[in-house]
């Protein structure tokens, strides 16, 4: 499998010649690794644990904000990086150094003594040995891939497991059914721990909800114990004893306003009295996620854009439930202004590319297909094929600045431009230039 992480840094640089990206789903190795640094998975202040299909990077992100609007310090690890291997560990606020992540190598490598473990699985033990050493009051971890094998699953008592929307996604290793993925997301739930669990499709919510019996955990669902829903261009959030009247979130579109009152519940779930309503209120309002439907208004490209009088997005979306949020983001967009709507899009060649595009149907767009940096990309000719058979008007270009380009020749009004396909799609375009580095 192609390994998706850019060899840009020194730290990335020196773990991969040493650790492979190869995906084989155990937490055996963490463990073993784990136990030969002293357990520090043992040392670290509460966990929340964040497993989904989509909405995890956002729930995160919202999450972090909440807490940190609270006072409180906040280690988190996130997955993939965007442009450089330090957003994947932030460290009581701010992202690990170089000097940081250079002592916890030497002494993570050490401890580890030659054995086979992979890119992704020295990741998470690096980002767990370096919580333990910095001071904080919450970890927030983010799952990599399914849950129940995934290398962060080594938390035997979270403080809360989240659980965000489930739906069809690397099918080669968690599917095919929607039930086997629903089991593999519920892995993360823990005895008697509780699990906040968004709106779920029926065949996955009964899997997880079964789980979560199976080990006494208190469940709370959305829809049926709190729900979330925009008002007025509002948040509401209605807990079993109080309805939170919040601002809007600070992330553009409506599935928006369910992930951010996922958090909202999970946020809640640990009890802290220093979580009220007004951190509630302005971390929604605050959070940061990049290439989440991201308005990009600096660098070259947003530049060339706003010349033209057009709005450049970026979104890195990349299955069928990802298609249908963005393209309700983006018809939210048009309706307020009504101008014509532009996709460039790239993805890898194992995504449901026709599902992908088939929610933009109404909208009807015209696609730029384009390609990126990886021998796993799909053709150009492919993704133009799937998107006229998703009813779509769409044509091959040869980069993703062409396809700007393109876009901005359109004649008449100066378009809505939205960059989509896959996180490692939109890392290329933030790495263009370090205005749009995420920070």
């Amino acid at each position: 499998m192609y390994d998706p992480i850019r060899a840009s840094d020194e730290v990335i640089l020196r773990l991969r010649a040493n650790h492979p990206s190869l995906i084989d789903l155990t937490t055996g190795r963490v463990e073993r690794l784990l136990d030969a640094l002293g357990n520090p998975e043992k040392r670290l202040p509460p966990v929340i644990h964040v497993a989904g299909t989509n909405g995890k990077g956002s729930t995160v992100a919202y999450l972090r904000a909440i807490a940190e609007a609270a006072g409180l310090r906040v280690h988190a690890i996130t997955s993939p990086h965007l442009v450089r291997f330090a957003e994947r560990i932030r460290l009581a606020g701010a992202l690990i150094t170089d000097e940081q992540l250079s002592a916890l190598i030497d002494k993570v490598e050490a401890a580890n003594a030659g054995q086979p473990i992979s890119f992704f699985e020295i990741t998470t033990v690096l980002a767990i040995q370096a919580f333990a050493e910095t001071p904080a009051d919450l970890c927030i971890v983010e799952v990599g891939l399914g849950g129940r094998f995934d290398a962060t699953n080594i938390f035997a008592a979270p403080a809360v497991s989240v659980i965000t929307p489930v739906d069809y996604d690397h099918l080669e290793m968690l599917g095919p059914e929607l039930s086997k993925i629903a089991w593999e997301k519920a892995g993360i739930i823990k005895q008697g721990r509780p699990v906040v669990i968004a709106r779920q499709i029926e065949e996955g919510e009964a899997v997880i909800l079964d789980e979560a019996e199976k080990l006494s955990a208190p469940a709370t669902l959305m829809g049926r114990d709190f729900d979330a829903w925009e008002e007025r261009g509002r948040l509401l959030v209605q807990m079993p004893d109080q309805l939170y009247d919040l601002p809007a979130p600070s992330l553009f579109g409506g599935y928006q306003f369910a992930n951010a009152g996922l958090a909202v519940a999970a946020a809640l779930a640990l009890n802290d009295p220093r979580i009220d309503e007004e951190a509630l209120a302005k971390g929604v309002s605050s959070a940061v996620w990049p290439a989440r439907f991201q308005r990009l208004t600096e660098g070259p490209m947003a530049r060339l854009a706003a010349e033209r009088g057009a709005d450049l997005w970026l979104d890195g979306g990349h299955n069928p439930h990802a298609g249908r949020a963005l393209a309700e983001a983006a018809g939210r967009l048009v309706a307020r202004d009504p101008r014509p709507l532009v996709l460039v899009a790239a993805m890898f060649a194992r995504k449901d590319a026709l599902g992908f595009f088939q929610p933009f149907a109404d909208l009807k767009p015209h696609v730029f297909t384009t390609t990126f940096d990886s021998p796993n990309a799909a053709p150009t000719e492919e993704l133009t094929t799937a998107a006229i058979e998703a009813g779509l008007s769409a044509e091959p270009v040869a980069s993703v600045e062409e396809g700007l380009r393109r876009a901005l020749e359109t004649p008449g009004p100066a378009p809505h431009v939205l960059i989509c396909g896959g996180l490692h799609f939109a890392g290329e375009v933030l790495a263009m230039s370090p205005e749009t580095w995420p920070s």
